[in-house]
C-alpha cells in the first residue's frame, strides 16, 4: 500500500510528464487497467488509452502549473492551470491563440500505479477563449 506522500507525487508527477510530453514514462505511471473519465469517449484502458488521449491533441505545446495537492487513502486530487498553444480545440482553430484554463483531477492510486482518474477542465473557457460564441437555439 502506497502512502499519502507517495500518491501525491506520483500525481505530480503525471502532470510533470503531459507537460514535458513523455508518453512513455507516464505510461509505466498507470496501470494497465487504467481509465479516465471526462476526457475522450471511449478510451482504450491502461496505456493504450493514453496514447490515444495524446493522439488526439495533435500538436501541442502545453504547461501545466500545479496549484494544489490533496490526497486522503487512495484518492489525490491535483488543481491545476494549463497554458497551451493547440492547432485546434473540439474542433474550433486556434489561430495561434494560446490558452489557460484551469482543472481539476483525482487520482486513485494503488500500488503505486494510477488506476482511475476523474478529469473536470473549464472546456468552455476554452472555447471562447478561441473565438467561439454561444448563441440561443431560434
Amino acid at each position: 500500500m502506497s502512502s499519502i506522500q507517495e500518491n501525491k507525487s506520483i500525481a505530480r508527477r503525471f502532470l510533470e510528464l503531459v507537460s514535458e510530453h513523455k508518453l512513455e514514462e507516464l505510461c509505466a505511471l498507470v496501470a494497465p487497467t487504467w481509465i479516465m473519465h471526462g476526457g475522450p469517449p471511449k478510451l482504450s484502458p491502461g496505456s493504450d488509452g493514453l496514447r490515444e488521449l495524446f493522439a488526439s491533441f495533435g500538436p501541442i505545446e502545453q504547461q501545466w502549473s500545479i496549484e494544489d495537492v490533496i490526497a486522503e487513502g487512495d484518492k489525490v486530487v491535483v488543481r491545476a492551470t494549463n497554458t497551451c498553444l493547440q492547432e485546434s480545440f473540439l474542433g474550433i482553430p486556434s489561430h495561434g491563440r494560446r490558452q489557460t484554463f484551469t482543472a481539476t483531477f483525482i487520482h486513485r492510486v494503488a500500488e503505486g500505479k494510477i488506476v482511475e482518474t476523474w478529469r473536470n477542465a473549464d472546456d468552455l473557457g476554452r472555447v471562447l477563449q478561441l473565438g467561439a460564441r454561444i448563441e440561443p437555439a431560434p
